[in-house]
């Protein structure tokens, strides 16, 4: 896994994410989840790709409970694209790579 990436808690997800002043990619994750795992490479290519332009931050779901719920998250992988406090794009299951810098690109 990429340094590049930070680990979140419920506890920190307000500042490290809404208060962020860099745009946030937040990746919903649980460890038994196949498609996520399948799409933490992409993760680290993409926080290298977009560093300084972008933070990637993943909360895992099964030890955080709050902020899925505030968010209404139903289904892993939910990556969503924080911009100044406020959800810019949402994506819901494993995509491309193609498709999530699409989305990174117009919600940044």
């Amino acid at each position: 896994m990429s340094d590049l990436i930070t680990h979140v808690n419920d506890d920190a997800f307000q500042q490290q994410v809404l208060e962020s002043e860099v745009p946030v990619l937040l990746d919903f994750w649980a460890e038994w989840c196949g498609p996520c795992k399948a799409i933490a490479p992409m993760l680290d290519e993409l926080a290298r790709q977009y560093e300084g332009k972008l933070r990637i931050v993943k909360l895992n779901i099964d030890h955080n409970q709050q902020t899925p719920r505030t968010y209404g998250v139903r289904g892993i992988p939910t990556l969503m694209v924080f911009k100044n406090g406020k959800v810019e794009a949402t994506q819901i299951g494993a995509v491309g790579k193609g498709q999530l810098t699409q989305m990174i690109d117009k919600a940044i």
